[in-house]
């Protein structure tokens, strides 16, 4: 096992360049399995994630073929295969394999998916969903067993806001039968990317973005090229870390309205911000002023950024109140920083911090953005070596994390553990 090592104390400084978005990713691929030709994805990020995604669809008959930053897939002999177990379980977003299986061949056996367990994260909207389009949704040693003998359109009331939702049943019902209108939808931009492939393909998708998605369904689709959009919240995560670390960075292949919340948060705190077309810059100050920062649904603060931005809040004068209205429980890391000398309390659905200095210790990423605060804590850090295991959390999410923040002048190495 690997992890990180951060000599921390130098201010980032220069350039790095924002790879394709993760969350996209994980659903663009599998997206492509309802077309009945070849699928091009650029801008493809280099994360463990994907490398499961594309071993997944190659089980299904799948030829796929990767050539550095761009994806081809052919599905034209993929075979609806029962998935219970195997790299299926490796991978929360193994369940957009669902509707996209429902919606090219009317079946799918998916295992109950894995990821990151800061918390239980439940998929009855997406089953909610799967049954108003007419599938029959069965569990049998830990599968989902959903068969329909016809997908029909219908009207779907998300009762909880859910990207994961929203997604898996435009997937469902870009093959079905008639008109499905998604309401209660969520509006990520993920969501407006995942559409937009999907259009190309042949698909008949309006509004997403909004919280009404109106789906006509079609009897075939077809392959073509897709550029995935830039990766805000990796991008987010460079912005904080410059912060932190006082730092003069640009954070280059951005789309700067994805980031407007952090923007404002950052700002608020007194960090100076210059927005380009394509790139954001990030000029850190020596003294930050205390906030209040609530993580919602997207335009809202992304919770994918909430533990990153602990870590910069324990650099302010004052106390700071963070909450987080998309997941309760996401703080796991709250403790890892406590080793470092956070002085965090928790209180529900809060962590109430008071700013301060923060010290070299050995601590572990228990999720994916619970790594990345931790890499940001020991940037800050002037006097020792932090370690931090678990990195295999953190390769989820940030690819060449370690040459980005050696070339921003930052000294992080990966050693044995």
């Amino acid at each position: 096992m690997e992890k990180l090592m951060i000599a921390g104390g130098r201010p980032l400084r220069g350039t790095v360049q924002i790879s394709g978005a993760k969350n996209s990713a994980i659903a663009l691929i599998p997206a492509a399995i309802l077309s009945e030709s070849t699928v091009t994805l650029d801008n493809l990020p280099e994360l463990s994630d994907v490398a499961i995604y594309c071993e997944l669809l190659e089980e299904l008959g799948a030829t796929v073929e990767r050539q550095q930053d761009q994806l081809k897939i052919d599905p034209s002999r993929l075979v609806s295969k029962p998935m219970p177990n195997g790299n299926v379980k490796k991978l929360r977003a193994s369940y957009y394999l669902m509707g996209a299986l429902l919606g090219r061949f009317g079946e799918a056996v998916i295992g109950l998916p894995g990821g990151c367990n800061f918390e239980p994260r439940p998929i009855d909207q997406h089953i909610k969903g799967f049954e108003a389009l007419g599938a029959q949704v069965t569990t049998e040693n830990g599968a989902l067993h959903i068969k329909a003998k016809q997908l029909q359109g219908a009207k779907i009331y998300l009762d909880v806001v859910s990207v994961g939702a929203t997604i898996n049943i435009m997937l469902a019902a870009s093959r079905a039968k008639g008109v499905t209108i998604i309401e209660n939808a969520a509006k990520e931009p993920e969501i407006i990317d995942v559409a937009t492939l999907l259009n190309a393909m042949g698909a008949k998708i309006k509004g997403a973005g909004t919280e009404n998605i109106r789906i006509e369904g079609v009897d075939s689709m077809h392959g073509c090229v897709h550029s995935i959009i830039p990766d805000r919240i990796q991008a987010g995560t460079y912005m904080i870390a410059a912060a932190a670390t006082r730092g003069d960075v640009i954070i280059d292949n951005v789309i700067p309205k994805h980031l407007e919340a952090l923007t404002a948060k950052l700002q608020e705190m007194g960090v100076h911000i210059y927005e380009m077309d394509e790139s954001i810059r990030v000029v850190g100050q020596a003294e930050y002023e205390s906030i209040d920062v609530k993580a919602l649904v997207y335009p809202g603060f992304a919770t994918d950024l909430q533990s990153p931005m602990s870590t910069l809040l324990t650099q302010t004068k004052g106390v700071s109140i963070l909450s987080d209205y998309v997941y309760s429980n996401r703080f796991k890391h709250i403790p890892e920083l406590a080793r470092m000398g956070a002085k965090i309390k928790l209180e529900g659905r809060s962590a109430i911090i008071e700013g301060g200095k923060l010290s070299a210790a050995k601590v572990k990423a228990t999720d994916l953005r619970a790594g990345a605060a931790l890499v940001i804590a020991g940037l800050t850090v002037g006097d020792g070596v932090t370690e931090v295991t678990g990195v295999e959390y953190i390769d989820r999410g940030y690819d060449h994390l370690v040459m980005n923040l050696s070339n921003l002048g930052a000294e992080v190495w990966r050693q044995q553990s």
